[in-house]
């Protein structure tokens, strides 16, 4: 195994996650609309001349996901070269290109729709959801390729137990709170309040736009996927090392996020914390991802896939 190929890998799971941030400051900063209703060209020209900050903006986040398409292809063909087959990364490193293949259409798809900006459909909301669905799953195909790569125990199918029941309930309910995270800051964004009370008010009120009254799901739903983690991590009790250690991890970012949280709605969503919420949401799915793969991986067959490499 080529540790040069390990530390790309971990380089360009870590490239993917600033182009996730940067694209977040799109939305929340109102720039999606700066290269007009035009994808893949900006405003109708390769290179757009005397642009206004928000077609900076767009057309930057634009070049930071190309680069991020690149260098996932590289990724794929230098593991495909590497390791022979079956090792468990040539599969993950290929779902890693089809899903930011599928993350570029979505992000085409908002564009071309018009579905940024001051846009407040729920068309906009569902290809948000679809958005972060997407995300969390290239991030997930990135992190196996990294984690195999780095000589990760490959994923054996076992007899159905409970510990596997709770870590699949860990996954749906970070899914699920990341979805309803992306809707309540898409309405903290397009809609946002003066002072903590007017907020709330407006997260009770029947009048209020559906955007804003979805924003009370976000809450829940995190205290409760809080809860999940924290079940699906004890069940590494008496298991190896490395899934003990990234259960550890997973509990105190499940921590850290809810702290952030709440601490993002006193402050009435501001961009920055916005940013904040979602790099350390971003982690949290990225450990619980090494936290299920250290705790099913099979040690014999992490022997037999070194042996393929």
């Amino acid at each position: 195994m080529s540790p040069r190929l390990a530390r790309y890998a971990w380089a360009v799971l870590a490239w993917n996650v600033a182009v996730i941030l940067w694209g977040a400051y799109v939305r929340a900063s109102g720039s999606g609309a700066g290269c007009g209703a035009h994808w893949p060209l900006c405003n109708g020209v390769v290179v757009p001349r005397g642009a206004s900050i928000t077609t900076l903006v767009e057309f930057s986040h634009r070049l930071t996901s190309g680069l991020a398409l690149i260098s996932v292809v590289i990724l794929l063909v230098w593991t495909w070269r590497s390791v022979r087959a079956p090792h468990p990364a040539r599969t993950a490193a290929a779902c890693s290109v089809v899903f930011i293949l599928s993350e570029a259409a979505v992000g085409a798809g908002l564009v071309l729709f018009r579905l940024v900006a001051d846009n407040a459909s729920m068309a906009r909301a569902m290809f948000m959801a679809a958005h972060l669905t997407n995300t969390f799953i290239l991030l997930a195909s990135l992190t196996l390729t990294a984690h195999w790569l780095s000589g990760g125990a490959p994923i054996v199918p076992r007899a159905r137990r409970l510990g596997d029941a709770l870590i699949a309930l860990g996954f749906a309910g970070l899914l699920l709170t990341g979805v309803s995270g992306a809707v309540a800051a898409l309405g903290d964004t397009l809609f946002p309040s003066g002072s903590l009370g007017q907020a709330l008010s407006a997260d009770l009120s029947a009048t209020s736009h559906l955007l804003i009254r979805l924003r009370v799901l976000h809450p829940a739903l995190a205290i409760s996927t809080a809860l999940a983690l924290i079940a699906a991590a004890s069940r590494s009790s008496g298991r190896t090392e490395p899934a003990c250690r990234e259960a550890r991890l997973v509990m105190s970012l499940a921590a850290v996020q809810i702290a952030a949280g709440f601490l993002n709605v006193l402050l009435l969503a501001p961009v920055w914390m916005q940013l904040v919420h979602l790099l350390i949401a971003d982690a949290v799915w990225i450990s619980y991802v090494l936290f299920a793969a250290a705790l099913l991986g099979s040690p014999s067959a992490a022997t037999r896939s070194a042996q393929a490499a």
